[in-house]
């Protein structure tokens, strides 16, 4: 490894300065200084109220910043929308999914693909030009359903998957996009015990193929059991780094989330 890879290795993938964003008269985020590790998962949580939503919507261009920077391996993106940062890498998930119902799970995923030349207008007049290009995209859905254990959806339409099902296809279908920083919006909510473990361990295997993943979580559990890092957001500011273990004793997370419960133990506390 050369000196300006290893370099490149460390720097944070994502990086958020002076981040503000009000609503009226309430700031609702107030971040001074974030930046997220390459190639680990971090965990954004926070008591109801901390500003973690909005914060994610402004890292992911779902919502424009008052003031203040946000880059993408260096590169500034503040104020660029969505679909621009997709197809830089970024590309993010939601609590409550978008799968299009009406449209079979194989559809669903090809159209996550970027650059397909057949959805340009004139390209779409010549097939030769695009039907190689659709055959691999086909293979690579195919394959990335299989290792979601979602072959056998294929060909059903997407409104007859169930909640947690449908958790599964919108994040096999954001790998489509090959991104290099995935953003999950509480990946746990609604999936049932079943196939929480299979998505848990589906996201744990990201890092090794050189994704970021960030994701907002509610569940102390999950967040201790597949996260490196821990960011701690209350009344729009960050308050705590760390590790999880580093997290789960620091007093300001434990006076943030327990209050009137103080000295319980922060694990066995469902985050709202």
């Amino acid at each position: 490894m050369t000196a300006d890879s290893a370099a490149t290795d460390n720097a944070p993938v994502v990086t958020a300065t002076n981040v503000v964003k009000t609503f009226g008269g309430l700031r609702a985020v107030d971040v001074e200084k974030l930046e997220i590790r390459r190639n680990k998962i971090t965990a954004l949580i926070g008591p109801n109220g901390a500003g973690k939503t909005t914060f994610f919507n402004l890292l992911t261009g779902f919502d424009q910043v008052d003031s203040g920077e946000i880059t993408l391996d260096g590169q500034i993106i503040t104020g660029r929308p969505p679909h621009q940062l997709a197809g830089m890498g970024m590309v993010r998930t939601f609590q409550l999914t978008k799968v299009l119902s009406k449209l079979s799970t194989i559809e669903n995923m090809k159209l996550g693909a970027l650059n397909q030349r057949g959805e340009k207008f004139w390209s779409a007049l010549v097939p030769g030009s695009w039907t190689k290009q659709e055959r691999e995209v086909e293979a690579r859905a195919d394959a990335i359903l299989k290792r979601f254990n979602l072959t056998h959806m294929r060909d059903e339409y997407a409104g007859t998957m169930s909640g947690g099902q449908r958790k599964l296809l919108e994040m096999a279908r954001a790998l489509m996009t090959e991104p290099r920083v995935v953003m999950l919006d509480e990946p746990m909510a609604g999936v049932n015990p079943a196939l929480a473990q299979s998505l848990l361990e589906l996201i744990k295997a990201l890092p090794a193929e050189g994704r970021t993943v960030i994701f907002v979580e509610h569940n102390m559990d999950v967040v201790q059991e597949i996260s490196d890092w821990v960011v701690v957001m209350a009344e729009g500011r960050i308050i705590a780094e760390g590790t999880p273990a580093e997290i789960k004793s620091n007093k300001a997370v434990v006076d943030a989330y327990l209050g009137a419960h103080h000295g319980a133990d922060l694990s066995q506390v469902e985050l709202s």
